[in-house]
């Protein structure tokens, strides 16, 4: 299917002459069997994004029946919201207070970017009967259209690794016109349109004001002198005072006209260091799972150390990370005090912070691959054409079930080599008595527990805790009780 030529869009990412059509089925809408390559960050993702609202490849109505009617700027702003996000988790509740969409609405957007084949699910999200919600995680991807339009050239580095991560390694001359075009656009925010109605109301209101008489302020700024609107000859100024003119030549006295207060640097001010406290604290509430619910106030003053040394919320992360981070937490800001406790003092460059966040980066790249493989162990071994339990009784059920029928066998006990051919050497012992020592210390050591052959080899000596116990035995406990000494190596019950 072709489409003829592009419609003019929001986005007029350039001229795209006659191209097939941009749908991604929903079966190729996962990481694992997407056609496109991984974004490498936001801002080329984004160029992606403007590309494919402005080429007009992809219509949503004519795969559906409801939703938008076209990729534009809603869609632009929701993936906006998605290219800041790492990793890109983005929950219902979140893009909605972001974007002020409805639910639907933010429904609608993620899947026509899946459509498009902007995104590529890692994990889909659930909700279970009883159990927590789980958030889906997506993939940014860029569309191999979009490599095809352009002229881009792509090299797969590593043989052994999936077709998505292939690189860029060049451009066609014909396409660098476009793609810096589209740099432009992914530099760009595009934001909420105003009301209407709000850009009249100040012309209405002045407008009414000058009919009644009634001094009106024009947009931010003042009038120097007052203003009255009528037939009366006696000017409304006469009881203005001025200041003389040698305060005015001086600069004692301040002008009467106000000045626009200066913009600042990138629009917003700069941050003293009880705001770069306050603004760590809040990104710290909103990336730890367990900050969620403590007090911004607090957060800031338990995290004032290395706010005030200059850290990123990232910078925590890579922290908490190799400091360890506790299963169960009864009190977040608590345990976030002992956690960062000399913490800007160990990581005191920003050399060691950055090596601290690269390792933490490679645990989650891990932990992330192998979610992948568990969610597609799960997906092989019950795709078929029954629907899973959602009962969790049912489940363990069905987990044994299929454990007993397609689980692997149990070997046969191995026979005890320890029988009992040299017992005859232990004086006043009977071959039952020891036979009934060699099994009570085996299943001692089997739970770790080696006091009982440690306490006779200290009473009677090794040669004769051998004779009793074997040597086997005796030489396992003895190396089992050296290496609890050592902080390498654990061992007991569970």
């Amino acid at each position: 299917m072709s489409v003829p030529s592009p419609r003019p869009a929001v986005d007029d990412a350039g001229a795209v002459a006659v191209l097939p059509g941009l749908v991604v089925p929903e079966a190729r809408q996962w990481l694992s069997t997407s056609a496109g390559r991984i974004a490498g960050e936001g801002y080329s993702w984004m160029q992606a994004v403007h590309w494919v609202a402005g080429a007009g490849l992809y219509q949503p109505r004519r795969h559906r029946s409801h939703g938008p009617r076209s990729f534009g700027p809603t869609t632009v702003r929701v993936a906006q919201e998605l290219a800041e996000l790492f990793p890109c988790r983005p929950g219902i509740d979140y893009l909605v207070r972001r974007t002020g969409l409805s639910e639907r609405s933010v429904e609608y957007h993620l899947g026509m970017l899946r459509e498009a084949g902007l995104l590529a699910w890692i994990v889909k999200g659930t909700r279970v009967s009883g159990g927590p919600a789980l958030a889906s995680e997506f993939a940014r991807m860029i569309p191999r259209e979009f490599d095809v339009a352009l002229g881009i050239r792509t090299v797969q580095r590593d043989e052994d690794a999936p077709a998505y991560t292939r690189a860029v390694s060049g451009i066609a001359e014909a396409g660098r016109e476009l793609m810096a075009k589209l740099a432009k656009k992914a530099s760009r925010k595009v934001r909420k349109p105003r009301s209407k109605t709000s850009s009249k109301a100040p012309a209405k209101g002045a407008r009414k004001g000058a009919e009644q008489g009634v001094v009106t302020a024009v947009s931010d700024e003042a009038r120097c002198t007052p203003m009255q609107v009528g037939t009366s000859t006696v000017s409304s100024a006469g009881g203005t005072s001025f200041p003389p003119e040698s305060k005015l030549a001086s600069g004692d006295a301040k002008s009467p006209t106000p000045k626009k207060p200066k913009a600042k640097t990138g629009g917003r001010r700069k941050l003293n260091v009880v705001g770069r406290r306050f603004q760590l604290a809040r990104e710290l509430t909103q990336e730890l799972d367990w900050l969620r619910g403590c007090s911004v106030a607090r957060i800031a003053w338990v995290a004032r150390g290395v706010a005030d040394a200059g850290w990123t919320v990232t910078d925590v992360r890579g922290w908490l990370h190799l400091r360890g981070e506790a299963a169960r937490v009864h009190r977040g800001s608590g345990l976030l005090a002992v956690l960062l406790a000399g913490a800007e003092t160990i990581l005191d460059t920003p050399a060691k912070r950055a090596d601290a966040v690269e390792q933490w980066r490679g645990a989650q790249e891990a932990a992330r691959r192998h979610r992948i493989q568990q969610v597609r162990a799960r997906t092989e071994r019950y795709d078929g054409d029954w629907d899973a339990p959602t009962s969790r009784a049912v489940q363990r059920q069905v987990t044994e079930a299929f454990a007993a029928a397609f689980g692997p066998t149990p070997r046969a006990a191995a026979p005890d080599t320890e029988s009992l051919p040299e017992v005859s050497d232990v004086d006043g012992l009977e071959d039952a008595e020891v036979a009934q020592a060699r099994a009570e210390a085996r299943q001692r050591l089997m739970v770790g527990d080696t006091s009982l052959i440690t306490v006779a080899v200290d009473a009677m000596g090794r040669e004769t805790a051998e004779q009793l116990y074997g040597p086997d035995l005796v030489r396992r406990a003895l190396q089992l009780a050296s290496g609890a000494r050592s902080s390498l190596m654990t061992y007991g019950r569970r």
